[in-house]
Parts: structure tokens; sequence; C-alpha cells
């Protein structure tokens, strides 16, 4: 018997709805389940017809916020109703999960469970079948995870172990540079580290975006661009592009790496120069 399902849209961009449907095995994965209700799929139901629906699976898509028309009704007297029916809770895109972006500029918005690092009022009714799937958007295959997966290990913030106990450090094509200490010198290039100049969040970001691709080939710091840190309750933070350092120093050690470790091993690391690392990998020269 299928699974039926609901994905309710609170206040969001649609940026999880999209990121969902590039989900390289989409179409047979639907055939797992019963569309009751999504705004950009084929449904049994229209958005009039939510209140009446009984789902398994309540799949939540933005903020929530008392007073934001839904369906005739409350959006968050709507989120009551279906939370309370539904066997499972998953919680997608960093909106849904802390209040995200749009919180910046409407603080009555939170998440489900969190309201920034703090448990929302929700927290002790449904924290019990709630899954997490933070960022901005989330990876299509970690949505996926979290609709499948009946059986998983959550951390404190109620994200999947098995796709958040990793930092986006790890996995990163950048990794020597990092070691070495070899800046970027901008964004787009395939050379340097973006940590030091560039504001990269990979060091202390939860999460696997560099060994699950997106698009099953890409990611933020393969392209060249820093991690934002979306997939924390700190996100967004303000100047993204850039590294608060104290003397050159990064003012945040990488997660769990004791500042005293961390200024032995770099300084080594700058006081070698290898040439290989700091060239062109395609030199046209």
């Amino acid at each position: 018997m299928k699974n039926r399902l609901v994905w309710l849209q609170g206040v969001t961009c649609n940026g999880n709805s999209h990121s969902f449907l590039n989900l390289p095995t989409l179409s047979s994965f639907l055939q797992t389940f019963e569309i009751l209700y999504h705004p950009l799929l084929p449904s049994l139901l229209t958005l009039e017809q939510l209140p009446d629906a009984n789902p398994d699976i309540l799949v939540v898509e933005g903020g929530l916020r008392r007073g934001w028309p839904k369906a005739d009704t409350d959006l968050f007297d709507l989120f009551m109703v279906l939370a309370q029916r539904a066997k499972r809770v998953v919680v997608v895109g960093s909106c849904a999960v802390y209040g995200g972006i749009f919180k910046e500029y409407d603080q009555e918005i939170t998440g489900v469970l969190f309201d920034k690092e703090k448990k929302s009022k929700l927290y002790d009714q449904f924290s019990h079948k709630t899954i997490n799937i933070p960022g901005c958007p989330a990876n299509p295959e970690w949505i996926a995870f979290g609709l499948e997966s009946d059986t998983m290990h959550l951390d404190d913030l109620h994200r999947p172990k098995e796709l958040f106990a990793v930092t986006v450090h790890s996995g990163c094509t950048r990794n020597e540079y990092f070691e070495w200490k070899v800046d970027a010198k901008g964004f787009g290039l395939k050379e340097g580290c973006l940590f030091y100049e560039q504001g990269c969040q990979g060091p202390y970001t939860h999460g696997s975006c560099n060994t699950i691709l997106w698009n099953e080939i890409n990611s933020k710091t393969r392209s060249g661009t820093p991690c934002f840190g979306c997939t924390e309750p700190t996100f967004p933070q303000k100047d993204l592009f850039k590294t608060k350092t104290y003397m050159g120093i990064p003012a945040k050690m990488p997660l769990g790496v004791p500042k005293r470790a961390y200024l032995t091993i770099t300084g080594v690391a700058k006081s070698f120069f290898i040439p290989r690392l700091n060239k062109r990998l395609i030199d046209e020269d």
C-alpha cells in the first residue's frame, strides 16, 4: 500500500519544490507514493480540498506564520490539522526548518520544530515524528531520503545523521589547497581554497553537498562558489563572501579543530611553497 503524501507550502520561494523536481529518479520515485496534493505535480486533491486530506506523510516547505492565508484558512491552523493526522512530518528547506531567509524580514515566521536555534512551541507536540531536511534549497536526493526512509538516526536538530553527520568540507575537491593553505583569488576558479579569503562555510557546516552531488555532477565549491552554510540555523549570515580574521587567523576554527592544532598545522603548511598548487590546473601559456 502506497503512503499518501501531502506537500504543504508555507512562506516560501518554491525553491525546494523546484529542487525536488530535479531528482534524477523522480518519475519512478513518485510511483511509490499516492500524491494527495503537491502544488506543482498532478494531485488527487485541489488546494481547496486540502483541509480534508488525511496524509501518511506531510511535507512542509516554507516557514509557518499565523495569519497567512492558505486554502481559504489560516496556514498555521491548516498545518496543525494535517500534522496531527500524519504519521510522519518531513520538513524540507531552511525556511521550514528554522525560519530561514523570510524570518529576517518577519519575526513572526518560524520553522516547524525550531525558531532559529531555539525549539519552537510545536517541538514537544511533533518532534517524535518529524524529520528535518534543511538547505536553501535542500538537495533533491536528501528530500527523497527523508521521504522513503522509515528508520534513520537524527541529530539534535532532527537532521538525519546519514546526510548531516559530515561537513560540506568532506569530499570537497579543494581540500588539497586547504591543507597547504593556498587561497582562491576569486569565484569560479578551479584553483585554491575558498575558506581563507572568500568566506566559505564548508568546514563548519553539516551537509553532504560534496558527497551527494547536485544533479549528480556539481556542488557550490566545485563550481567555485563558497558554501553559504545554508543547512545551519545561523543561516543567512551577513558578509557571506568574507572570511573574518584576527591578525590573519580565521575568527572561527573548522568544526572540532582546536585553535592550537590549527595554528600549528597551518603554520607548517604555509612555510612550504608547493609549485603545483600555485599555478593554473590547465595552463594555456
